[in-house]
């Protein structure tokens, strides 16, 4: 009886069970798609809005539809309910209306000074049972302010790297595949863009606009290309010489095929090897900028105005350690992922020609 023929796994699927092997990326990854997920659903999560109110027979859900008034909910305060103190009033009344928080439920932008336990205090405080991780020197919730802060963060990172890298990608690999004077007047410019300084760039648009995130995820896209098109140029200029590229210009394939098609799939080992630091580098960025104060604005929740806020109070603990142990954890995890592809994806484990 003949032997049943061993069925052919693709070079990526043998990198992704290499990947899957090396536990500590592997488990990097899974935590921070968990709390990525998490924080985007952080409206529903962690705010001062109520998920669902129950008054008087009628249903509201403001987390879902926005701002309601006080008055109508029976409250005599001006401006949107407070939807603490109504669960409050609504348990103590012993009536059918209710209230159902979110699970932490303070707003990071929320100034928490008006609260029975914190009126007459001065902020920021140290963490309790109610505020686990303290308030800041404004009065607002400091793990509301972390936990949005990573989402922010993250999307920041994910944006830059996935808009340099396109662009990146595509001025490269036209500078490799056709080379002459195309690759010649290329890199020239490419040295022009890349001598433009970064952070006077940044401080000029910063006093004639305001810096939100779509603004800085350009700024930072625009100068973080260049690294990865100068990548790609020398791995176009290799692989287009070898026999695979010959036979496809032999056989009439057009440029734009041979490019994506062909030589594209086997010049992308840096670019995914590469992408878990270039993410590092982003978040690292956004947190400088937010610490010199030319970053997002406020109120928005930034770990680099936390860390500023930190180096202002030293002797408040909390505004140190909190915030300094999430940016290192969420770095850490994504250098672990970083470490596990870029052994995953060592051309000496699994190549192309084994």
């Amino acid at each position: 009886m003949a032997d049943t023929p061993t069925k052919s796994v693709s070079v990526l699927r043998r990198r992704w069970r290499k990947f899957r092997t090396l536990k500590r990326g592997w488990y990097s990854l899974i935590i921070l798609i968990v709390m990525y997920c998490l924080s985007l659903l952080s409206p529903f999560l962690i705010n001062n809005r109520a998920l669902v109110v129950k008054y008087e027979g009628e249903y509201y859900f403001p987390a879902f539809s926005g701002h309601h008034e006080a008055m109508t909910f029976g409250q005599s305060s001006i401006g949107e309910a407070n939807y603490r103190e109504l669960d409050t009033q609504f348990e103590d009344a012993d009536s059918d209306n209710f209230v159902l928080m979110p699970l932490y439920p303070f707003n990071p932008n929320e100034s928490l000074l008006t609260e029975p336990d914190l009126i007459g205090s001065r902020p920021p405080h140290a963490p309790s049972a109610k505020h686990w991780l303290g308030t800041d020197t404004q009065g607002r919730d400091v793990f509301a302010r972390l936990f949005y802060g990573f989402r922010i963060s993250i999307t920041f990172a994910i944006g830059v790297v996935l808009i340099s890298y396109i662009f990146g990608m595509a001025v490269g690999s036209t500078l490799g595949y056709f080379g002459g004077l195309v690759d010649i007047f290329g890199q020239r410019l490419v040295e022009i863009w890349s001598g433009l300084p970064f952070l006077y760039t940044v401080i000029i648009v910063s006093a004639l606009l305001t810096p939100g995130l779509p603004l800085l995820i350009t700024i930072l896209a625009a100068f973080g290309w260049m690294g990865i098109a100068m990548y790609m140029r020398g791995e176009f200029y290799r692989e287009k010489s070898k026999d695979y590229v010959a036979a496809a210009i032999a056989q009439g394939d057009s440029n734009r095929s041979i490019m994506f098609g062909h030589i594209m799939p086997n010049a992308l080992t840096p670019v995914i090897s590469f992408a878990p630091f270039a993410i590092v580098g982003a978040i690292s960025s956004l947190v400088s900028l937010d610490f010199l104060g030319f970053g997002l604005p406020a109120p928005t929740p930034s770990w680099g105005e936390l860390v500023s806020q930190g180096l202002q109070n030293i002797s408040k603990w909390h505004l140190i350690l909190f915030p300094l142990t999430a940016l290192f954890s969420t770095l850490i995890m994504i250098v672990f992922i970083g470490e596990a592809i870029r052994e995953a994806f060592d051309p000496k484990v699994f190549s192309r020609l084994r």
